[in-house]
């Protein structure tokens, strides 16, 4: 369910005898003109509509239809003080809302970890599972390293099973979640202290360094695929582990990193004064053309026009009490009706 929380709702209600009487085929070409987060909003509220918009005949007939549309996108930003709900920013047209998911009554606690077109990965606290919403198919991975051991696993859900495979050398810090590129998963991790880039192929469960070398002074990386086989990276650049700039690379032919962008040297004093130079705060991720760079200490976000090749700040929202510090988790939220990881 979601809310504007600039201007005051407008109220209505839906008639329930009359849209209970109304047939399914002329309901679904109703709902077909909607947006798909009004869509979601309406099938929260009425049992019968929300048993009708996972149809595989809906579902197609409902692209068929908005295809021609502008789809929704916003960012989405989570916080431990937040209850079952979260903060969406529009692009489009600038405005904040509230989103709530409904959530089990028996998890309260859940925490969002990752999102990916219409998915919301959540974990549940004391315990090693996870909760995923608005999926008909997905894949989970996860790492668990230690000393001595290290593991990744694989969850399908169209075969509702776990493969194990053998992790990527052992005491690696995996930095981030791992991004996806033409069927495998990119991570930054490591080596004897200095950043290094390994990939995972989920067909074969094989694991392999990226061949290219990694431009020098490199202090630490984050990676960022548009899904659409792009692959780039972020990092910061000097010495001692100390960055003086933040410099943005693409994947190239033969897998050497070609230079971009430098961040302008305003805009980086206002970055490391924000993290200032704990680099484990900070992380990246891909939104509708934009590579967005956040910290879990600082509101606001960071992000790059690939198209139009500038950088912006996207100021912190209003309604954010000025006394929360810390905890600030950003995700790309695209809602589909039927997403795909």
């Amino acid at each position: 369910m979601s809310k504007s929380i600039l201007s005051p709702a407008t109220s209505w209600k839906m008639d329930p005898h009359i849209w209970s009487q109304l047939p399914e085929e002329l309901l679904e070409h109703i709902l077909c003109f909607l947006p798909v987060m009004n869509v979601f909003n309406l099938a929260s509220k009425y049992k019968r509509l929300n048993s009708l918009i996972f149809k595989p005949s809906f579902i197609s007939r409902y692209y068929s239809v908005s295809r021609s549309s502008a789809s929704s996108s916003f960012l989405l930003l989570a916080h431990p003080y937040f209850d079952q709900h979260f903060l969406l920013y529009d692009f489009v047209l600038g405005t904040w809302t509230e989103l709530s998911f409904s959530i089990e009554p028996c998890i309260p606690s859940s925490s969002l970890q990752t999102t990916s077109n219409g998915l919301q990965c959540f974990s549940i606290p004391n315990s090693s599972s996870f909760l995923v919403c608005n999926l008909l198919w997905f894949k989970i991975f996860i790492i668990s390293s230690g000393p001595s051991l290290n593991f990744a696993f694989l969850y399908d859900s169209r075969s509702r099973s776990w493969s194990q495979f053998e992790g990527f050398g052992r005491g690696e810090n995996y930095y981030q979640p791992g991004v996806c590129r033409n069927d495998y998963l990119y991570f930054t991790t490591t080596t004897l202290g200095s950043p290094s880039v390994v990939c995972f192929d989920m067909e074969s469960g094989k694991w392999r360094s990226v061949s290219g070398e990694l431009p020098r002074e490199l202090t630490f990386a984050r990676l960022v695929g548009d899904g659409e086989g792009r692959l780039y990276m972020i990092g910061g650049v000097g010495r001692n582990g100390i960055s003086r700039c933040l410099r943005l690379w693409e994947l190239g032919a033969g897998e050497n990193w070609v230079e971009m962008e430098t961040l302008p040297d305003m805009m980086y004093r206002k970055l490391v004064s924000v993290w200032y130079h704990n680099y484990e705060h900070v992380y990246c991720f891909w939104h509708q053309g934009l590579i967005c760079i956040g910290c879990y200490t600082w509101p606001e976000i960071l992000y790059y026009k690939v198209a139009r090749r500038t950088w912006h700040w996207l100021p912190k929202c209003p309604s954010l009490p000025d006394n929360w510090r810390c905890g600030f988790k950003w995700f790309s939220f695209v809602p589909e009706l039927c997403a795909s990881v």
